[in-house]
């Protein structure tokens, strides 16, 4: 491979945005490895075979994230917003509890399937709600899943009755806490469910359609594309997605804790998109960079912890994180950069050469 091929390839590679989240995720573990040489280290747990190690508890924490993510990313891809995505995480646990609680069988495999799929079923409904507001009714995407943010855990509430719910069942645990080949299998069901989600938008016209919406929907429809039925599409995936990161959430612990479950986690995926690469203003969305972003937000998480930061002082460490990378992503910030050192560097020397008239 040629140079200017190299250089072009280079360039092609800082200007994605995906690329910023990867370097600050290395820059983390870096800055752990420092404190402690053994952080990246993995072994094999002798009783069971399982491969433990920091980077396995990365993975797993960041498999409810990535979920939210890739649902936000297609909802935010439309213009809108999905504020509700961790009351809904709240809803899909309590709902897998309290079946789990009545069913009373900690062993059957079709009783944590129906749980399983009780669960995504409610958060699909309430997420159509989310869509049916948005697109037929008009609302503002941010008021609309406001409301279900402040009622979705007044729900969980309902369905628990305001207790922590626990629960016994060995398939359910697995989800959340197996292992397949060393690999939890938490972390491989979000990478089919993201892989999948991919090749759905993008070998198909859903992913241009949903672009093309959040860009102007005006023009969409003139063009011929119905934006009401893919609105209600983004919110009721986005809704599923949200309802499966409930279950790895609570399947961990195998408890729901009404307050607790899934708690500004949509804050959490809001940056991993705009880590991605989204824009906000629609239009714009990146699967693969809200996996990476949704890693970040996992690695970021555990040096937090890993470093003694105080829980005071965490939301400003992870702001500053966070706005460092987006200023890191920012185009109109790497050009400013590149103007300086333009204007810093020595001009170049010239050499008058005098010649003298021949006699």
């Amino acid at each position: 491979m040629s140079a200017p091929t190299r250089a072009s390839l280079w360039r092609d590679l800082i200007h994605k945005p995906f690329f910023w989240g990867i370097i600050a995720i290395v820059a983390l573990l870096a800055l752990n490895v420092i404190k402690d040489p053994t952080y990246l280290a993995i072994s094999i747990n002798p009783n069971n075979g399982h491969l433990v190690g920091n980077l396995i508890d990365i993975l797993r924490q960041a498999a409810p994230v990535m979920m939210i993510a890739i649902g936000m990313s297609l909802v935010i891809a439309t213009g809108g917003i999905d504020l509700s995505v961790g009351s809904l995480m709240a809803v899909s646990g309590a709902v897998s509890m309290e079946f789990l609680a009545a069913a009373g069988d900690s062993t059957s495999i079709g009783v944590a399937l129906a749980a399983v799929g009780l669960s995504l079923l409610i958060t699909g409904i309430l997420g159509a709600v989310n869509g049916i507001l948005v697109a037929y009714v008009g609302l503002q995407p941010f008021i609309a899943t406001l409301v279900l943010m402040l009622a979705g855990r007044g729900v969980a509430k309902v369905i628990t009755g305001g207790q922590n719910t626990a629960a016994s069942s060995d398939p359910f645990r697995w989800i959340a806490n197996g292992f397949v080949i060393g690999i939890p299998v938490v972390f491989i069901l979000a990478v089919l469910i993201v892989v999948l989600v991919a090749w759905v938008v993008r070998r198909s016209a859903l992913g241009l359609m949903i672009e093309a919406i959040g860009i102007n929907p005006r023009a969409s429809r003139m063009a011929g594309i119905k934006p009401k039925g893919l609105l209600l599409t983004a919110y009721i995936l986005s809704g599923i997605l949200a309802g499966i990161a409930g279950v790895m959430s609570v399947g961990s612990v195998m408890t729901v804790d009404i307050s607790r479950t899934g708690y500004q986690l949509e804050l959490d995926a809001i940056l991993a998109v705009v880590i991605g690469g989204a824009s906000l203003a629609g239009g714009k969305f990146s699967l693969s960079g809200a996996f990476v972003g949704a890693l970040l937000i996992a690695t970021l998480d555990k040096t937090v912890l890993y470093l003694g930061v105080s829980s005071s002082a965490t939301p400003a460490f992870k702001a500053i994180v966070i706005v460092a990378i987006c200023l890191l992503q920012s185009d109109r910030v790497r050009s400013w950069f590149q103007r300086r050192r333009k204007t810093a560097a020595p001009a170049p020397r010239v050499e008058i050469v005098k010649e003298e008239a021949a006699a």
